[in-house]
């Protein structure tokens, strides 16, 4: 399936049904009075979270939703139907903004929330509702009111727990697929992940959703290269596994590039819990292995952790201590209700 993250739709709720205008007439009655019946409400347009989908990949096929419209009423006092509800159904973890892409309208994360969009139109009074004591035959209804019209953008925010970042080559995809079943696409040039995957990761008796991101380069926060749109997925992670490749003849330099863009991007990505690690271990000597290890540590003051995919050395240590990280912060954002 293909991925989709980001997709703008135009919606519409129904318009109400016009009201009736008609009079009782039978054989014998002589005044039978007004029986204009009111119109039908017009259908809402809601938007609800489901827990089968991951992915906005719907949208790209249809952008326009129309909720039916309100029938209109009739004689002998009969009040038309409502009109249809129109159901968006989207991924945990989206994000739903107005027009401007800027005002956030609702932020769906469990799967059963719904949200109301666009609230359909009332229907108009028939005569019926009209008459009285004075004005025992209106020959007057109401229209129906219109819907509601509006453009809105959906932006899904992946909820993993915790999420793989590195400039790219630095062997995210790898990682990801060495320890759980995702199947990513691995090849040896930048930027073949082009969208985020996601894996399950079993460690002990812990199992938590890892998320592997498109690599960052410098200036991805201004659009460089993939540009800064797939730093939102990691928003909603407890922990950030920080791949540097050991090959790197720079790898401070390379920690500090990614660094930088996360700081530029905000969100909270900066304070986030982080595991930094020396990834493709197996490629080079142990003395090389220890010195750019060094020089790490003396730049950032955090023990790296020297692994390797592809041979798994160090791998389940890193597990462990993602899941333990991650307990902790889950566990800290129950007490505060966060």
């Amino acid at each position: 399936m293909k991925f989709l993250d980001q997709a703008r739709v135009f919606i519409k709720s129904g318009d109400g049904g016009a009201g009736c205008v008609s009079f009782r007439r039978e054989k014998f009655v002589e005044f039978g009075g007004p029986d204009g019946g009111d119109g039908g409400r017009g259908g809402d347009v809601w938007a609800e979270c489901v827990a089968n989908l991951n992915t906005l990949i719907d949208y790209r096929y249809q952008q326009h939703f129309k909720a039916g419209r309100g029938m209109h009423g009739m004689g002998r006092n009969r009040t038309g139907a409502s009109g249809k509800d129109v159901v968006l159904k989207v991924p945990p973890g989206t994000q739903i903004f107005a027009e401007d892409n800027k005002t956030l309208i609702a932020d769906l994360i469990k799967p059963g929330e719904r949200v109301l969009l666009a609230r359909g139109g009332n229907g108009g009074f028939g005569n019926a509702h009209f008459k009285s004591a004075t004005n025992q035959a209106p020959r007057h209804a109401n229209p129906g009111q219109p819907g509601e019209e509006l453009t809105i953008w959906l932006r899904l925010k992946l909820i993993a727990d915790a999420g793989i970042i590195g400039l790219p080559n630095a062997g995210k995809s790898t990682f990801l697929a060495a320890v759980t079943a995702a199947k990513p696409k691995i090849a040896d040039y930048p930027f073949t992940t082009l969208h985020p995957n996601l894996g399950v990761v079993k460690a002990g008796d812990e199992s938590f959703v890892l998320a592997d991101i498109p690599g960052l380069i410098e200036g991805a926060h201004e659009g460089v290269g993939i540009g800064d749109r797939f730093l939102g997925h990691i928003e909603r992670c407890a922990v950030i596994l920080h791949l540097v490749d050991v090959l790197e003849e720079e790898p401070v330099k390379a920690y500090e590039t990614v660094r930088s863009e996360l700081a530029a991007y905000g969100a909270g990505l900066p304070d986030k819990p982080e595991i930094l690690a020396l990834n493709k271990c197996d490629a080079v000597s142990k003395q090389q292995v220890a010195k750019k290890a060094q020089m790490l540590e003396e730049a950032t003051g955090i023990k790296p952790v020297c692994l390797s995919a592809v041979s798994g050395e160090q791998v389940r240590s890193v597990l462990f201590q993602l899941a333990e990280v991650i307990a902790k912060t889950r566990k800290a954002e129950s007490v505060t209700g966060s």
